[in-house]
């Protein structure tokens, strides 16, 4: 697979900053994902209520809301590189803390930590979650999203540059708790291959800036790389007259023991 640069923060989140609007209808699967998150929270036992939560990448909020319906958390933090997210916040009634996650200052034991579809944007997922679990007070939550290799497989069989820094599958989430002191319970790691199917190759296109997801991207579109794109796309993926992009969202839920 040819290497691709890292993204910036500064161009990640300026792609989500101009497509922030749009993004909360357009991004359906990551919504879900966000849902999943907080209902496999309750399904692997943890409380109703949490003294402390921290949330990062919060993005629109669809997670925020997700674990606000599920769980009483009686402060909560939420972060992200995108200013504009600084009014979920506000509606959540949670403390706001912007920027990079890599170089900000956590808040002090949170007993839930928490962030949806935001691993992928670190070029070393692992050493987030191991940041994020030796954060966590004893007997504190985990739950985490991120994406896995095959995202995007169509754009990287066209050679897109339309891709992560780190994608990765469940596994190397959880095996970072191993070399995290202190001792963790790994409730669950998981992925999976989800498609979703588009009309054209320019509707995969509009989903991608709807989204904001394409803040790896450097493609110049020229109108004949765009009609080569297209064409490609179809005659290497279509079927019965529609085009997928497949999504591979992974997931970890773990607890620091007592």
């Amino acid at each position: 697979m040819t290497a691709h640069p890292t993204p910036s923060a500064d161009r990640v989140g300026r792609s989500f900053a101009r497509n922030f609007h749009s993004y909360h209808a357009n991004a359906t699967l990551q919504a879900a994902i966000a849902e999943g998150l907080a209902r496999r929270l309750t399904h692997h036992g943890a409380p109703t209520q949490f003294a402390r939560g921290f949330e990062f990448g919060c993005g629109t909020g669809h997670l925020t809301r997700a674990l606000r319906a599920r769980f009483r958390i009686d402060h909560l933090t939420l972060n992200d590189l995108v200013q504009s997210a600084a009014n979920v916040a506000r509606e959540q009634a949670a403390d706001f803390l912007p920027g990079d996650i890599r170089h900000l200052g956590w808040p002090d034991a949170p007993d839930l930590i928490a962030s949806a579809s935001t691993l992928q944007w670190m070029a070393d997922p692992a050493s987030l979650v191991t940041r994020a679990a030796d954060h966590l007070a004893p007997g504190g939550w985990l739950a985490l999203s991120g994406f896995g290799p095959e995202q995007y497989r169509e754009l990287a069989t066209l050679g897109s540059t339309a891709q992560a820094p780190g994608l990765c599958h469940a596994d190397t989430l959880a095996s970072a708790l191993a070399s995290s002191t202190g001792e963790y319970i790994i409730h669950e790691a998981r992925g999976r291959i989800q498609r979703l199917w588009f009309t054209s190759p320019q509707e995969v296109l509009r989903h991608l800036r709807q989204t904001g997801v394409n803040g790896a991207a450097r493609e110049v579109w020229t109108k004949a790389r765009l009609q080569e794109f297209c064409a490609g796309y179809r005659h290497r993926f279509e079927q019965d007259g529609r085009v997928p992009l497949t999504y591979h969202p992974t997931w970890l839920i773990a607890q620091k023991r007592k």
